[in-house]
């Protein structure tokens, strides 16, 4: 009997995945600079508002031509994808990852030389009926377990009138994040072990993200895949 080929079983284990994010921790992180990286994003903000009105709409254009054609009209797949891949790199920068201080391109395009980057490969064909049920019901899981792990978290309680009350909670991310800044702050390095599981969030999410607008049809794993790169891209 023939040995098992290791190469050969990371491949059946990590797929190659249609949606595949990056996200390239900076080595050299201000301990300061993400008091402020939030602030600085606001133009990216402005312009990310009127793209995401647009993404919207070619979406819902997208939805009818699938139904009728099978396809994808492939200007407006590259479009929404670099939407999804702006977006990304600012979340990168200055909101759920803080992972570079490097300011974000303004820009569509993809690239190698940016820490944060996004690929989603374009089907040829896409199945006619899913487009009806895709990105509601059957995404319902998905939804369920990446609003838990966005949303989820520690709830902050007061003491008044002789007893204990809830007075709202904070985010699982929020508090991940604090952690990160805390020790940017104290120790000028990012705890490598809560970036791998913010950026694994990340990833999750666009998957989802993808598989709900319409961009492809395989069903997103459920498997929190950590770390800077994809699985077999490591």
């Amino acid at each position: 009997m023939e040995p098992e080929n290791p190469a050969y079983s990371a491949e059946l284990a990590y797929p190659v995945n249609p949606v595949r994010v990056r996200g390239d921790l900076d080595p050299a992180l201000s301990r300061w600079m993400w008091l402020v990286k939030w602030l600085l994003a606001i133009p990216h903000y402005i312009v990310l508002f009127f793209l995401h009105i647009a993404y919207f709409v070619l979406t819902v254009i997208a939805f009818f031509a699938i139904l009728i054609t099978g396809k994808y009209p492939r200007a407006m797949f590259d479009f929404n994808v670099g939407v999804m891949r702006w977006t990304w790199r600012v979340e990168f920068y200055a909101l759920s990852v803080l992972g570079t201080d490097k300011y974000p391109p303004f820009s569509l395009k993809s690239s190698e030389e940016y820490a944060a980057d996004l690929q989603i490969d374009y089907p040829e064909r896409l199945h006619r009926g899913l487009v009806l049920v895709k990105w509601w019901l059957l995404a319902i899981p998905h939804y369920l377990i990446v609003g838990a792990m966005l949303t989820g978290g520690t709830t902050l309680y007061m003491y008044d009138d002789d007893e204990w009350s809830g007075a709202g909670s904070i985010p699982l991310i929020s508090i991940l994040l604090l952690v990160a800044v805390i020790g940017l702050l104290f120790t000028a390095r990012y705890p490598k072990g809560v970036y791998d599981f913010v950026v694994g969030v990340s990833r999750w999410t666009i998957r989802v993200q993808a598989y709900a607008s319409l961009m492809r049809d395989e069903y997103p794993p459920f498997r929190l895949d950590q770390g800077a790169r994809e699985p077999e891209n490591r």
